[in-house]
């Protein structure tokens, strides 16, 4: 069995179809698996190092707004679906699977137009232009929101979830994780992100809240600036505060989530998916700055349910963390918070895409 993947361009992308590549080695040991990513993209890096192999598309994304670079899209899409077809033509795969993406696009394009079976698996509650434009072309598209019948062909979905990393599922030792934070045992904990670069609003707004945060030393909170913004805020006020536990980076985003009562975060589909595995109360602040807003799209898809708490960009400098706070002192609320979301979570969502997939070959 030979099967392509292709997609990428962010973590939200890149890290679900390496889960779901490990899934169908599982079933079938034996399947030979090639990755087609976009040049310069995050793909590039973190495919090889989960042991498969990639070839790189030269295409970037179509901005909206009229600028220069849209003038080179045109010629790099061409060359890309040229390119995408020479590989598939050597290649000879089976099945090919799209997760959305820049190389997403030129790969499934020309993979329907020679035959081969393919199947998408969207994760957000508002599909990308990717995606959407795919849908009328592919055999298959896995989703892991309802009501996605109003952007695809009912006849064609199924309700998987999103898979993530399996360390999700394995127990992890709450006093431990607190000890490798430095964190107080007693103080109760928020966790607070924006993705492994940062999101500036958000780090704005913690810096802003310095007096806030020094009113309740009996609340600890663990502030993940990100690597774009940790040198800018290090020496902040909050920064200093002995509260405030600063990092550029959460390389055990498992012993983070243990640790922390509530969680503070970006609404990408894949932390929503993390925050459902694991059962975790959470404040979600939707970026303004992605594609279509599917982030709102998801966080109303959670706090319409009272599975999370929905707080605008516009809004965190004078809401955040006194909506914070008064979560974390209502137990009920979080206990509450907690049971809906994990009631929302598919735990084998990538067995379940893989089963999908083979059952196409």
């Amino acid at each position: 069995m030979r099967i392509v993947f292709s997609g990428g361009g962010t973590g939200g992308h890149v890290y679900p179809a390496i889960a779901i590549a490990d899934a169908v080695r599982k079933i079938k040991p034996e399947a030979e698996i090639l990755f087609i990513g976009a040049k310069g993209k995050l793909e590039m890096e973190k495919v090889p190092q989960a042991g498969y192999k990639i070839e790189g598309l030269n295409i970037s994304g179509f901005h909206r707004k009229f600028t220069l670079r849209n003038l080179s899209f045109t010629f790099k899409l061409t060359a890309s679906l040229w390119k995408a077809r020479s590989i598939l033509k050597r290649f000879k795969p089976d099945l090919v699977i799209g997760v959305g993406g820049y190389a997403s696009g030129p790969t499934l394009e020309m993979a329907s137009r020679m035959g081969v079976p393919c199947l998408i698996q969207e994760q957000n509650s508002y599909p990308g232009i990717t995606n959407r434009i795919l849908a009328k072309k592919v055999n298959k598209i896995c989703v892991a929101y309802d009501n996605m019948e109003k952007y695809f062909p009912k006849e064609k979905l199924v309700k998987t979830g999103n898979p993530i990393r399996e360390v999700f599922f394995e127990n992890v030792n709450i006093e431990q994780s607190k000890r490798n934070y430095k964190l107080n045992q007693n103080k109760k904990t928020v966790l607070l992100f924006g993705g492994s670069l940062g999101a500036k609003s958000l780090n704005v707004a913690v810096a802003e809240s310095f007096e806030l945060l020094k009113s309740r030393e009996d609340i600890q909170l663990i502030w993940q600036a990100g690597k774009l913004y940790y040198d800018t805020f290090l020496e902040s006020e909050t920064a200093l505060l002995p509260n405030v536990k600063i990092l550029p980076y959460l390389e055990k985003m498992e012993e983070a989530y243990a640790a922390a009562d509530i969680v503070i975060s970006r609404a990408g589909a894949i932390t929503i998916s993390e925050l459902a595995a694991i059962g975790k109360a959470a404040i979600l602040v939707p970026s303004p700055n992605v594609a279509e807003d599917h982030q709102t799209m998801n966080a109303k898809a959670l706090s319409s349910v009272g599975a999370a708490i929905l707080v605008e960009d516009s809004e965190i400098n004078e809401s955040l963390f006194e909506t914070a706070f008064s979560l974390i002192d209502n137990v009920d609320k979080v206990k509450l918070l907690e049971t809906k979301i994990k009631s929302l979570g598919i735990l084998d969502a990538d067995k379940r895409i893989a089963e999908e997939a083979i059952s196409m070959v």
